[in-house]
C-alpha cells in the first residue's frame, strides 16, 4: 500500500510503495492530464504542465530511479519499496489540479479510492511532522487552493521557491499556509500575484503561461530535505 511520511527537515514528503502501488497511482494520474481534447481549453494546458512534473516523479520512483528500501517503514516483511521526495507545495498544488481535472473526466471507484488514500496519508504526514502547523495546512488539500487558476503552474513554482528559501524546519512549515494564500481565489495575495504576472508578461511580450520562474541561483540539486 502507498504511504507518505514527512521529510526530516520538513520541506516535503516521501511517498513510498511497491512497484505495483506506485504504478497504479501513476496510471490514475495519467487519466486526468494530457487529454488532446482539452489541451486547447483555457487552463488545462497550464494544469497539465504542473501535473506532468508530479507524474514524472511518481514514474521515476516506480522505475527505481529515486529512493529504495528493502521493506516498508511500517512492515517487517522483506519487500522492495520505491519512493521519491516531493515538496509540500508541489504535492498540494498537483493534487488540486488533478482533482479539478477529474471533474471533467469519467472516473471510477478505484480512481477516487486512490485520491482518498493519498489525501489520508498526506494529512497523516502533516500531523506527524507538526500538529500545530498541520491544523492550518490541512484545509489546503480540501479545495483550499483554486484548481481553476489559469496560471496554477506559475503560482506553484513561485510559492515553492519562497517556501524553500525559508530553509525548512517547523518554523518554515508554520509559515506555509500564509504563502499558499497566493493560490487561494480572491485573496489579496492571489490578486497581487495575478497583477505581477500580467505586468511581467507585458514587459516580456509573451503569454503568462509562457513565463518561467527566475530561480537559476537556487540550488535545487542539493536541497536538504
Amino acid at each position: 500500500m502507498i504511504y507518505i511520511i514527512p521529510t526530516k527537515r520538513g520541506l516535503g514528503v516521501e511517498i513510498w510503495g511497491t512497484y505495483d502501488d506506485l504504478n497504479n497511482f501513476y496510471d490514475v494520474i495519467g487519466k486526468f492530464w494530457n487529454d488532446e481534447n482539452k489541451t486547447n481549453k483555457k487552463g488545462f494546458d497550464n494544469r497539465d504542465t504542473l501535473i506532468s512534473g508530479f507524474s514524472y516523479e511518481i514514474r521515476k520512483a516506480k522505475d527505481g530511479s529515486r529512493l529504495k528500501r528493502g521493506r516498508g517503514h511500517f512492515s517487517f516483511e522483506e519487500q522492495e519499496y520505491f519512493g521519491t521526495q516531493i515538496s509540500w507545495v508541489h504535492f498540494l498544488f498537483s493534487l488540486t489540479a488533478l482533482k479539478f481535472n477529474m471533474r471533467y473526466a469519467e472516473t471510477n471507484k478505484f480512481d477516487i479510492s486512490q485520491i482518498l488514500l493519498i489525501e489520508f496519508w498526506l494529512e497523516k504526514a502533516m500531523n506527524s511532522y507538526d500538529e500545530v502547523g498541520a491544523r492550518a495546512l490541512i484545509g489546503f488539500q480540501e479545495d483550499g487552493l483554486y484548481g481553476g487558476n489559469n496560471h496554477i503552474y506559475q503560482c506553484m513554482r513561485s510559492v515553492n521557491l519562497d517556501f524553500f528559501l525559508l530553509g525548512g524546519g517547523k518554523k518554515a512549515f508554520r509559515k506555509l499556509p500564509d504563502l499558499l494564500k497566493r493560490g487561494v481565489y480572491y485573496t489579496e495575495e492571489y490578486k497581487e500575484y495575478e497583477k505581477f504576472l500580467e505586468t511581467e508578461a507585458k514587459k516580456l511580450n509573451c503569454k503568462i503561461s509562457d513565463l518561467e520562474l527566475s530561480d537559476d541561483d537556487f540550488d535545487y540539486e542539493n536541497l536538504k530535505w
